[in-house]
């Protein structure tokens, strides 16, 4: 019988998730419909196009939440308070290395991504402004990812919320203040996400500080310097890293084809996909809050608050998703005209909106069973299995639906959640029946 002690478990950690992953998908959507409102459609394309390569870098980082949080709520669920510390610090080295190579590297980058990805001539180049003021928050970035997972794995949800809502509050008003007061465009749009970033790395910093007071331990530097550890978190991150360029090429390859047909349909699908990510970061509470509990109760081998995780989490995992259905379908055109007032962009979002109607039922088996899989620091399966539907499933589909143009790409896109939902869901019960479980049951 489930435990209404999990039920509040799965809700205190994934309602602040819930409510801070949403934020950042409805700062997505206040980027792009403050662009949207500006006088040309080039606009909204080269905002998509300069976030798809910061997609490459930031996403392709992701491990530094992802695998950090994993780590951690096992190590949390031992009890070692001092390995807690080394983690933390693990988690930031890595994250200012890549910090500085990106800032190093930051002209090839943006060479290299522009070219990759394509769009009309003004498109290009407006993205190009925009990579060139956003490229400067990178080191706040990627040590608020780190942040945040330490955060997330010490089933402190509350706190990344805090830090999440500081990051999109500032970056909103700095966004209408930068853009319409001082009408600076995309740069406004850049230099609004700098300085909030930074805001939010402060906030985190402390947030960090409080947390560590609640768990009394020490910095030892044995534990810190140890390259067996350190080189495990690389190892898990190396695979997490793999599967998560995957991902970002999908999406990348997604806007690509979009950029390749025309503007308006690039700009369509910018609007369309903010609604997808809105999605994506909903699920995504459930699927974080799925990883801390899982990996909490991998540390301490409790198998009832595994079963108990898995049972709660994936069954609100369903309701979410299914109220996200039914929103897109009773008041896809009302969001889609709050997104933009260019006519012909809204009748062009208004012919694929049909398919985020129907997403929500597809994706949350994908972000279900990635939760699993990161809270059990199981990075091998992940990329296996995100390999698999990338390159396997997804672009051999695009190829075989592209005589339907972009419904043809859209289908593809849904081929690709589909397979990684049952892809994940078929090694888990491999697992779980063949080889001993995620935790061994008792004999």
């Amino acid at each position: 019988m489930m435990r209404q002690s999990t039920h509040r478990a799965v809700w205190r950690l994934a309602g602040p998730l819930i409510i801070s992953n949403t934020s950042i998908a409805i700062l997505g959507m206040v980027d792009t419909a403050i662009v949207g409102h500006l006088d040309h459609p080039y606009y909204l394309g080269a905002v998509a196009v300069g976030a798809v390569i910061f997609d490459f870098l930031y996403w392709g980082m992701g491990f530094l939440r992802m695998g950090t949080t994993g780590v951690v709520a096992q190590i949390h669920g031992r009890r070692d308070h001092d390995e807690i510390r080394s983690s933390l610090l693990h988690a930031i080295a890595i994250a200012l290395f890549f910090s500085l190579l990106f800032l190093l590297m930051q002209s090839p980058i943006s060479g290299i991504g522009l070219s990759l990805i394509g769009g009309s001539e003004e498109v290009t180049r407006y993205a190009r402004v925009y990579f060139d003021w956003t490229i400067w928050g990178a080191p706040a970035v990627l040590s608020s990812m780190a942040i945040m997972g330490w955060l997330l794995g010490m089933q402190n949800a509350a706190a990344t919320l805090i830090m999440t809502v500081t990051i999109n509050v500032i970056n909103v008003v700095l966004d209408f203040v930068f853009v319409f007061g001082l009408h600076m465009d995309v740069r406004g749009v850049a230099m609004a996400s700098v300085i909030a970033q930074y805001a939010g790395l402060v906030t985190g910093s402390v947030l960090v500080c409080l947390e560590l007071r609640k768990h009394p331990g020490r910095w030892r530097t044995g534990s810190i310097l140890n390259s067996r550890s350190f080189s495990s978190l690389l190892a898990l991150n190396r695979n997490i890293f793999i599967r998560t360029v995957c991902l970002i090429f999908a999406f990348a390859f997604f806007t690509r084809q979009g950029a390749i047909q025309n503007d308006l349909i690039l700009a369509a699908n910018t609007v369309l996909i903010n609604f997808l990510f809105l999605l994506s970061m909903a699920l995504d509470g459930f699927a974080n809050a799925t990883e801390a509990l899982i990996g909490k109760a991998i540390g301490g081998s409790d198998r009832m608050a595994f079963n108990d995780a898995i049972r709660i989490a994936g069954g609100w995992s369903m309701v979410v998703a299914a109220i996200f259905s039914l929103i897109y379908g009773l008041a896809g055109k009302y969001l889609v005209d709050v997104m933009t007032n260019i006519d012909s962009v809204r009748m062009t979002a208004y012919e694929f909106l049909p398919w985020l109607v129907l997403l929500p039922l597809i994706n949350v088996w994908c972000y279900f069973f990635d939760g699993v899989f990161f809270g059990a620091t199981r990075g091998r399966e992940l990329r296996d299995m995100m390999i698999i539907s990338t390159f396997l499933v997804y672009i051999p589909a695009w190829h075989f639906f592209q005589f339907l143009g972009n419904h043809g790409l859209w289908l593809a896109f849904s081929c690709f959640f589909a397979a990684r939902g049952l892809c994940l869901g078929i090694v888990y019960f491999r697992i779980e029946k063949y080889k001993g479980g995620f935790i061994p049951r008792a004999v």
